[in-house]
């Protein structure tokens, strides 16, 4: 499954993860923690939608 940014469009793909933000590859968006931002606008998990 993939979430997107509804600001800036920045993708989350819960196969590839966030390793660069300690988040595994793997990870599923529910068990990315809450106080998450995006890395390039920097809102929380709340602005991101399922694509």
């Amino acid at each position: 499954m993939k979430y997107i940014c509804d600001i800036c469009k920045w993708e989350y793909d819960e196969k590839k993860g966030y390793p660069e933000g300690g988040i595994a590859p793997g990870t599923k968006w529910e068990d990315v923690p809450d106080d998450f931002k995006c890395p390039l606008c920097f809102v929380g998990k709340e602005k991101f939608s399922e694509k």
